[in-house]
């Protein structure tokens, strides 16, 4: 089950850090910009820079997330590179999340489900558009929104990452309204978020359907990770966003698992901050990471 070989890896590796490859062309280095005049060489240069990335942490982090937003903005030279991001990522054994945020219902959701873990269906031959191991998707549409997601989990062996409480400000305007009942509108969102992953729980006693939980809501993480015992977390808010190692504690459980910790800008922007090469400079930030994280979260698998 894709959760399981996840958990392996972070065991594996003890690091529960995923690479956010959210590449704009502005992050590159002058040299790697210079000279590009449309999209299609942007678009390249990124794929590029990105293939170095992953070249140099591959070892020592486990999955990477691909946020489509910052290739969607090249048009189509861009929905290239991501599918050559995407496909490279496997090809070199990382887990990979399609970090997309699909919403829908019915037929557009099973579209948008087999565009990201399932077959489109060609005459006789079937082809993966833009294949990842997880993708994420926004729950506030409901179970019918979510449905066609699961089915091809269980089908594929593929996974989902539902948003429950997210890493921006103003997340509680909506998030933490409470209901009638009391409970805040992210807990009850989480509820959802356990039952659907009720069919898919593998040997580790996590689901294929995973949450979105940040890092900068301790508190509210805290009360997730009680509430969600079979919900894997994908973390974001780490670095740039302001969340540092101590408030994500909340989101693992005693023995050192529960979530994969995102970082985008702290990564691909490090050599901006530390000098040296782009990929000598992100290999050292993801370093660094795993110490900062494993001194507070321990041994993984313990």
């Amino acid at each position: 089950m894709i959760t399981d070989r996840l958990i392996e890896k972070i065991i594996e590796m003890q690091n529960p850090t995923c690479v956010g490859l959210d590449t704009l062309f502005d992050y590159l280095p002058d040299e790697m910009k210079a000279g590009v005049k449309d999209f299609d060489g942007a678009a390249e240069r990124i794929v590029d820079f990105n293939k170095k990335i992953v070249d140099n942490v591959r070892d020592i982090v486990p999955s990477v997330k691909v946020q489509i937003a910052y290739y969607e903005m090249y048009g189509v030279a861009g929905m290239k590179a991501y599918e050559e991001t995407l496909k490279y990522c496997a090809e070199k054994g990382l887990v990979v999340i399609a970090d997309a945020k699909r919403n829908d219902i019915g037929s557009t959701a099973s579209c948008y489900a087999k565009t990201f873990l399932g077959e489109t269906q060609v005459n006789d031959n079937a082809f993966r558009p833009f294949p990842a191991d997880y993708v994420t998707v926004n729950g506030y549409l409901g179970t019918d929104g979510i449905a066609p997601f699961v089915e091809q989990c269980e089908k594929n062996d593929k996974g989902i990452f539902v948003l429950v409480k997210t890493s921006n400000p103003s997340s509680g305007e909506l998030q933490n309204l409470l209901l009638d009942n009391g409970k805040p509108v992210y807990e009850y969102m989480g509820d959802l978020v356990e039952k659907w992953g009720e069919s898919t729980i593998g040997k580790y006693g996590y689901s294929a359907v995973g949450a979105v939980v940040g890092a900068t809501h301790p508190t509210e993480a805290a009360r997730l990770r009680e509430t969600m015992p079979h919900t894997f977390f994908l973390i974001p808010g780490y670095g740039a966003q302001g969340g540092n190692a101590e408030m994500l504690k909340s989101c693992f459980k005693a023995d050192g698992l529960g979530g994969v910790v995102n970082n985008s800008r702290g990564v691909l922007c490090a050599y901006k901050k530390n000098g040296g090469t782009y990929f000598e400079a992100a290999r050292n930030a993801c370093i660094a990471m795993q110490k900062d994280l494993s001194s507070v979260i321990g041994k993984m698998g313990r």
